[in-house]
């Protein structure tokens, strides 16, 4: 069940929606769009669902043209991050919906119906209506309507945002496992890095309309085509900054020095983009290939265990830092952090990668 966009492109009046994108989804695998509020998301699954028509390119669906079908026609499952349920209809005719419409056998609707609520523990309230349930509760009634038909293509559009913390991270567990053994193509959209990564799958990295990196999510994540797709992908934002290389050394504003690696020896002198993701720059240093950064500390937040401190280069330049454990810096002050080399990026001055 292979989804391919070729040269799809959306435009709203003056307005371009979807830049002109080619893109081949796996088939058993989570495809997952990574990208900030209006990157294009949601109008990327409009068009696939068949909502939208394009207004150039094709979509091809399992080896045919699907372009101008309707999506009546077109077997796929859409949920959205607002739940949207029948108001009149039990929770459990509402998950069944789908299947009436199949005609499927009673017997057969109920065993799906019930494998799928208590996948999603909503076997109490299954006699409620939506009105009597949470938002959340409501959302998964939307999500078992979807999971329960036996969709080729199924659209999950940020499906887990009006979730509770602890079934959210169940879910994200267990979604992948469900379409483990399904002929579908699987489409998840998401805002949030971790999510992704979590999820697992593929990833396209989505900016202001245009997908910027396809592959495998973990190797997207370590090795982003340019500066676009690493941005997108980190959570706080990643750190760049313009840096020198003269000789055997990188220098950044004049004054940080730190040796080159034997694997960026072929680079040439001259100007690059560094970007270093916050994790990889602490109060303390961790590693033998930290070097020190003056900072001047503008915010701090707790998270959990961890202390996340923005701070500005000498330069002026906003950066992060996201480091394990408490630290005690207080805003307004000057102090020292240090930078894991080892995990820079560089990117020549128009933002595409050269070395990590």
């Amino acid at each position: 069940m292979t989804l391919e966009l070729k040269s799809v492109e959306k435009k709203v009046g003056s307005e371009t929606w979807i830049y002109p994108t080619d893109l081949v989804l796996q088939e058993g695998a989570f495809n997952i769009l990574l990208g900030t509020t209006r990157a294009g998301k949601t109008t990327l699954m409009q068009l696939m669902a068949g909502l939208e028509k394009p207004t150039a390119g094709e979509i091809w669906f399992n080896g045919e043209n699907v372009t101008g079908r309707r999506v009546q026609d077109r077997n796929v499952a859409m949920v959205y991050q607002q739940f949207i349920n029948y108001p009149n209809l039990s929770v459990y005719d509402n998950i069944a919906s789908p299947l009436n419409v199949l005609r499927l056998s009673a017997s057969e609707i109920k065993q799906r119906v019930d494998s799928v609520a208590a996948l999603l523990k909503l076997e109490p309230y299954l006699k409620r209506r939506p009105a009597e349930l949470s938002g959340g509760q409501q959302q998964r009634c939307a999500l078992a309507r979807a999971l329960v038909k036996d969709a080729d293509l199924i659209l999950l559009d940020e499906p887990l945002a009006n979730l509770d913390y602890k079934l959210r991270e169940e879910l994200r567990e267990e979604l992948p496992k469900l379409f483990e053994d399904r002929k579908c193509t699987v489409v998840y959209a998401t805002s949030e890095p971790m999510e992704a990564l979590l999820l697992g799958g593929y990833t396209a990295t989505l900016a202001e309309g245009r997908v910027t990196q396809y592959g495998e999510t973990a190797t997207a994540y370590r090795n982003p085509v340019d500066l676009t797709s690493a941005k997108v992908f980190s959570d706080p934002p990643i750190n760049s900054a313009q840096v020198q290389k003269q000789g055997g050394e990188f220098i950044l504003g004049g004054k940080v020095r730190w040796p080159i690696a034997e694997k960026h020896a072929a680079l040439g002198d001259g100007a690059y983009v560094m970007a270093i993701r916050p994790h990889h720059i602490s109060p303390t240093p961790q590693h033998d290939q930290a070097v020190s950064i003056d900072g001047h500390v503008v915010v701090t937040e707790l998270a959990g265990s961890e202390s996340i401190v923005h701070f500005h280069l000498a330069d002026g330049e906003p950066w992060v830092s996201q480091a394990h454990g408490i630290h005690d810096l207080e805003v307004g002050m000057d102090t020292t952090l240090h930078m894991d080399t080892a995990h820079c990026l560089y990117f020549d001055t128009n933002g595409a990668l050269v070395a990590t």
